[in-house]
């Protein structure tokens, strides 16, 4: 006969067993795989490294963030296989450039854009933030060709852009590209002291038109878009306003824009980061947005390709926000790491780095229209890099505490993906999902007595 009891210790034991079985399983498909170990650096870009079909994860072959000018050459490793191919590589590259780096990937056609130092760099001329511009590679034709038209000589031209771009990314239908730009001519006079200064800020290429420039040489030459800036800055804002020193680390904001509160759909938009001066003159950074209109043409008086003496101007109907005032905070303003800003899929939400109340790194999010900031992480160690948004929306991939996390975004619930490595193995940059969501890739350095090099290491089919 069963004794009084036996039964119900039974029932908790199979089910402790089922949770157990459960934990292992979902242990059990969380793979971690290091695709590359080939002697040399595989730095993945901050965003767009799949290729559209997610069976290939594109990169350079920087070792270090900072040396795209010695680095020659783009490559594409198997998500699958490991296999590697080669992409494009420079010519005569010196530590002095061209350089190429950062690679993103189109989403839907099989072509890539990434930095590439000018041609004629050299010791006496080196890569530089206003000496590079926007390289893309076609499947369908050999070479490469450039994305935008650079002129620093008289006459400039409307469409063409006088300086660098780097940070490319695509729109989400892919015909657009935003990029970070500096320029070249602000530069020479700021050397020379005339009480300018080359402003970082941000900028946008449309295929509406192909620009010419005649004659070509190594400093100036045709692109393939049309290409003006997206964000008004200034050397001297006016404290208490919302005018700013500097426009960085954009996106675009969805997948096809955002809802405006008449129900309209904003289809093209950025949000971006800029510095304002608060009443005090202390310098914070704060969310702004800038919806984008469709037709790229000049405001009266304010040509897009500015004059030798002033940068380049916005279009007309451009209009630039500000989306969050986070200076009242006890630890104001975007805080953490660089990164870049995200968005919901749908462009309702913006996310960013700032402090909490106990000076931890954490995700925030603010409405695209504006309103009130939410936390969204609740990590006990700060995120340490480049965050990203599943595709779905629904989760975050975050670094944090030396290892690949995945957060709930509705619930804020923290999953630790990769075990807690020591500092010098934690993971490098952002973890990067697939198109279908089914991997997240990211960067560490691994290897031994014949030198440490950055790989690429997958997550698949761990609950993502």
């Amino acid at each position: 006969m069963m004794r009084h009891g036996s039964w119900q210790d039974s029932l908790i034991l199979l089910l402790l067993l089922c949770v157990a079985c459960d934990t292992k399983n979902q242990n059990e498909t969380m793979k971690e795989t290091q695709l590359t170990n080939t002697p040399y650096g595989h730095t993945l870009n901050s965003t767009q490294v799949f290729s559209p079909d997610d069976r290939w994860i594109f990169y350079d072959t920087r070792n270090e963030d900072t040396h795209i000018a010695r680095t020659g050459s783009i490559e594409k490793v198997n998500v699958v296989t490991g296999e590697i191919a080669g992409v494009y590589r420079t010519q005569n590259q010196t530590a002095s450039g061209p350089g190429v780096g950062a690679v993103a990937c189109h989403p839907v056609e099989n072509k890539i854009i990434f930095i590439h130092g000018l041609l004629n760099s050299s010791a006496e001329r080196p890569y530089g933030f206003t000496r590079r511009f926007g390289a893309i590679v076609d499947d369908r034709q050999p070479g490469f060709f450039h994305a935008e038209a650079r002129v620093v000589r008289e006459p400039l031209i409307a469409g063409a852009l006088r300086g660098g771009t780097h940070a490319h990314s695509w729109s989400g239908d892919g015909q657009w590209i935003s990029f970070t730009y500096n320029d070249f001519l602000m530069e020479a006079l700021e050397k020379q002291g005339e009480g300018v200064k080359d402003l970082r800020t941000i900028g946008v290429m449309a295929p509406v038109t192909s620009v010419t420039v005649k004659p070509e040489d190594d400093e100036n030459f045709s692109g393939a878009y049309f290409s003006v800036l997206a964000a008004t800055v200034t050397e001297n804002p006016t404290p208490g306003t919302d005018e700013i020193s500097r426009a960085f680390d954009e996106c675009w904001i969805g997948g096809s824009g955002y809802v405006k509160p008449d129900g309209a759909v904003q289809r093209r938009a950025i949000a971006f980061q800029g510095n304002v001066v608060t009443p005090d003159g202390t310098v914070v950074t704060e969310v702004f947005v800038a919806d984008l209109p469709e037709q790229l043409r000049a405001a009266d008086g304010k040509p897009l390709q500015g004059t030798p003496v002033t940068r380049p101007n916005v279009p007309a109907g451009l209009h630039q926000r500000r989306v969050t005032f986070l200076s009242s905070r006890k630890y104001p303003g975007i805080q953490g790491p660089r990164t870049r800003l995200r968005t919901a899929p749908d462009g309702s939400l913006i996310y960013f780095l700032a402090k909490d109340d106990n000076e931890v790194v954490q995700v925030f999010s603010v409405p695209t229209l504006g309103g009130s900031i939410r936390q969204v992480t609740a990590l006990e160690h700060s995120v340490q890099a480049q965050f990203n948004v599943s595709p779905d929306g629904r989760k975050l991939s975050v670094i944090s505490d030396n290892s690949v996390w995945m957060v709930d975004v509705s619930g804020g619930v923290a999953t630790r993906l990769t075990e807690r490595s020591s500092d010098e193995d934690a993971p490098i940059g952002g973890a990067l999902w697939s198109h279908d969501g089914k991997v997240l890739v990211f960067n560490r350095y691994a290897g031994g007595h014949s030198g440490r090099y950055l790989q690429i290491f997958k997550l698949e089919n761990a609950g993502l």
